[in-house]
């Protein structure tokens, strides 16, 4: 159980008048939210100077005959096998360390991963060393828990109750701007020739240090000047190592709340993989096109063009992705939460990709694709990523640093998994077209908006408004 301890009402600074044009933030609040803010920038940067390349290496890896469209969802079904035991081993250092202390020592493990990858690359050491593109992506994956989950998991601590639903927005649109920065850095220096692709691993490390420095900041803070928060153990003190990464499945499933949370995690990354795949494969077919057109000869100089080339499209992609997710977060997320509450957040994101998918399957042509994954995912890292992190306020903190990365781990890499099966049966088995993989997603959202639809009914039920978070009412951690 939480005890908060606040100080005397002050008048708001300047600071956080500004910040008001976001959200709700009140007297004492600012500064630990502005550092939140760059905080959660600094680490979407650097995701997005790797994220780019991930997509350009897998696209001139070479593995057992397969397509580039294959491999990628194959890898993807791979890591998500490979989550289940690193997600066991990260549940044991959350039960064994200070939050402090795993946020830094996992982020320096990240760094000196980028160092290792950056020496393997291909050109560098090796012309292209097999399976090092693999590799990198299963890597890629565990960054996005690592770092980019076990932040909002901070968040979410950090955070309880009420405060949270009010600032959790403010430090989104810190996310989605830090994506939108590193994107847009990522195609501005490839396309100007300052660095290569290899290069922006380096440069990754730069954000991430600064990341660190920026956590035990807002650690030793506390989300109020002056607040003194008391906690008990986030776990039950006696739980053994083997137990934590079972114990997290049992509590998710001994609680509808979490499992219908898990199920639209894995639904939801299902769909959004499914449509990366179909804009990776006409990409490939339309670059090897364009190999073929500009008269580019001999092994070496075509794979040098279609990893340029892909990593160069989804520096632009990601680019105007985060772009749209920024003014979404900025603009519409704390105003749609607090007008119209959870469901106005979370249903958004299904209904755009419905239509997304309908019109895939009407004109499954790359530009189309493009302008409709765009509105997908724009919505996906801003209104959607808002909502994803307000509906563990009914939770407690034994939940939040149990299941949350279980769930962000395990069952979102178990959609990648149920992606490279569709990749599997749709490609290998049946040949489907295009058109006719979207309405398979049409079918899948139509799964997943049935049970957003569960979450925003037991989120209304576990948390009224104004009651507080579950550690001040509730010390069983009980749900339902």
């Amino acid at each position: 159980m939480d005890a908060e301890v606040a100080p005397a009402r002050e008048p708001l600074s300047l600071l956080e008048r500004g910040l008001r044009l976001f959200t709700d933030v009140r007297a004492g609040e600012g500064l630990t939210g502005l550092v939140m803010f760059a905080d959660v920038f600094l680490i979407l940067c650097a995701y997005y100077f790797v994220k780019a390349l991930r997509d350009g290496w897998i696209a001139v890896s070479e593995v057992a005959g397969l397509s580039q469209v294959e491999l990628k969802a194959y890898t993807s079904f791979a890591q998500s096998l490979l989550l289940w035991g690193i997600v066991s081993v990260y549940a044991r250092l959350s039960a064994r360390w200070p939050r402090r202390t795993l946020v830094t020592r996992v982020t320096l493990g990240c760094i000196s991963s980028l160092v290792l990858f950056w020496l393997l690359q291909p050109g560098f050491l090796f012309t292209n060393l097999p399976g090092a593109g693999v590799a990198f992506y299963l890597w890629v994956g565990m960054f996005g828990v690592f770092v980019v989950a076990q932040f909002w998991t901070f968040a979410a601590d950090l955070y309880a109750g009420e405060r949270g639903k009010r600032l959790l927005p403010l430090i989104a649109v810190g996310a989605t701007g830090g994506a939108a920065f590193g994107s847009f850095l990522t195609q501005h220096l490839l396309r100007s020739g300052l660095v290569d692709s290899g290069t922006l691993l380096l440069l990754a490390i730069v954000p991430l240090t600064g990341s660190v420095l920026l956590t035990l900041l807002a650690d030793a803070r506390g989300p109020v000047a002056g607040m003194r928060v008391e906690r008990t153990a986030r776990t039950a003190p006696a739980v053994s190592g083997a137990r934590v990464g079972s114990g997290a499945l049992g509590m998710i499933f001994r609680h509808r709340y979490l499992l219908v949370v898990a199920t639209v995690a894995m639904l939801t990354n299902w769909v959004n993989t499914n449509g990366e795949n179909l804009v990776f494969r006409v990409l490939q077919d339309t670059l090897r096109e364009e190999v073929g057109g500009r008269g580019i000869t001999g092994t070496v100089a075509a794979r040098a063009f279609v990893r340029d080339g892909t990593t160069a499209f989804y520096g632009n992609y990601f680019f105007w992705v985060n772009l749209c997710a920024l003014l979404a977060q900025a603009l519409l997320a704390s105003r749609l939460l607090r007008w119209g509450g959870i469901g106005a957040v979370l249903l958004v994101l299904p209904i755009i990709s419905l239509v997304s998918y309908s019109s895939m399957a009407v004109l499954p042509v790359l530009g189309v694709m493009r302008v409709t994954k765009i509105a997908e995912n724009a919505t996906n890292y801003s209104l959607d990523n808002t909502a994803r992190q307000v509906i563990w306020l009914p939770t407690t903190t034994e939940m939040k640093y149990w299941t949350k990365p279980a769930i962000d781990s395990l069952f979102l890499r178990l959609g990648d998994g149920m992606a490279a099966l569709t990749v599997l049966v749709g490609l290998q088995v049946l040949d489907l077209p295009t058109r006719d993989l979207a309405l398979v997603n049409v079918a899948l959202v139509a799964c997943w908006l049935g049970a957003a639809v569960v979450i925003v009914l037991d989120y209304r039920r576990l948390m009224p408004a104004g009651a507080p978070a579950p550690e001040t009412r509730d010390s069983s951690g009980e749900l339902c």
